[in-house]
């Protein structure tokens, strides 16, 4: 009898933790001071203690063991579920109100701090003139880094690197950017490749964050001279920026401070990928103009990345996608996944304001 008033008392509790955590949310400023700037520090430190040192994700195999886990309960108690749907329903409240609050307190609650536009004081507005001409930017800088590194204009970059070369040159990336932006620091590293790479691009995703074992993830198998940004935006997550056009921005920001020229590459040659996207629905006829500017080897790399997703694609990626949408707008995103675009705007302003 108690363990069913304590499952009663955790499945009630599931509606009152979603207002109260609205209502906090509705406070970005004590969000961000008492919670991004105060609490999780010390929670994703200490998780990226426990687990960053171990070679492979934990938080996949603790996913893992939960989908089994859940597989074999239903199987072994099917019967009592047919005949006792109600409890059942009230099993997986209870589930839904332990990973509720777990998922907020370990991470959650970042949706609601304050946007990356005051940390930075940018913006996110831009005239389509400015697109322009920020697009014919990143071509320069883009076609100067790749002649650089290959010697012409023809040949597409190759980085020389392992994934655990990217991985450590993020890092050394973090601390460049540090000296401009001390609240970027990077301690405690715990990057690493996702088992579950495979099922990550059939769903059309470059990486992710564990927030229940703040372990930044990547898509290992994503071609090498996307992987620089793609590291830095997880890392980003790590920090507490949970909003996707902000950790864009940050992942472009520490791979163009890196030193290293494939990093300087891989940098400006995703940014351009967004301008570029942007002005083609904006201005097809200017897009068609500006990019017989780029390098042959550049536009292989960008063959080279359209290739590889198309391999992968398959009648449920909408879905996920779908899926995920809905997620980042209940979780105060109200773009959705067009967010992951908002770095245009981001991305202009910021070189407005400091340059790069």
């Amino acid at each position: 009898m108690n363990k069913q008033k304590t499952k009663t008392a955790l499945a009630l509790a599931l509606p009152v933790q979603v207002i109260l955590v609205k209502w906090i949310g509705s406070y970005p400023e004590f969000v961000e001071q008492y919670y991004s700037n105060g609490i999780y520090p010390i929670i994703s430190q200490f998780l990226r203690t426990l687990f960053g040192w171990i070679p492979f994700s934990v938080g996949d195999i603790l996913y893992l063991a939960a989908f089994w886990l859940a597989g074999k309960y239903i199987f072994k108690n099917w019967k009592s579920i047919k005949s006792k749907p109600l409890l059942f329903g009230k099993d997986i409240l209870v589930v839904l109100s332990i990973v509720y609050f777990t998922f907020h307190l370990l991470w959650g609650m970042n949706y609601y701090r304050l946007p990356i536009t005051e940390k930075l004081d940018i913006e996110k507005e831009y005239t389509k003139q400015e697109l322009i001409d920020f697009s014919l930017y990143l071509i320069e800088k883009t076609n100067h880094f790749q002649s650089q590194i290959t010697g012409d204009t023809i040949n597409p970059v190759q980085i020389p690197y392992s994934r655990s070369n990217i991985f450590q040159k993020t890092e050394e990336g973090y601390n460049e950017l540090k000296k401009t932006y001390p609240f970027f620091e990077y301690k405690k590293p715990s990057l690493k490749a996702s088992l579950f790479s495979l099922p990550l691009t059939y769903m059309g995703y470059g990486g992710y964050l564990n927030p229940f074992s703040n372990e930044a993830q990547v898509n290992g198998i994503t071609p090498l001279f996307r992987l620089p940004t793609v590291s830095g935006h997880e890392v980003g997550h790590q920090l507490g920026y949970s909003a996707e056009d902000a950790t864009n921005l940050i992942g472009f920001l520490v791979t163009s401070k890196n030193q290293d020229p494939y990093f300087k590459y891989a940098a400006y040659n995703h940014a351009l990928g967004y301008c570029l996207s942007d002005l083609s629905r904006k201005d097809k006829e200017k897009f068609d103009e500006i990019i017989t500017g780029l390098n042959p080897g550049v536009k292989e790399n960008f063959k080279e990345l359209t290739a590889f997703w198309e391999r992968y694609e398959n009648p449920l990626e909408p879905v996920f996608k779908s899926m995920f949408n809905t997620f980042l707008k209940v979780n105060n995103q109200e773009e959705g996944i067009k967010s992951y675009n908002s770095v245009v705007g981001l991305l202009i302003s910021y070189h407005d304001r400091n340059g790069f």
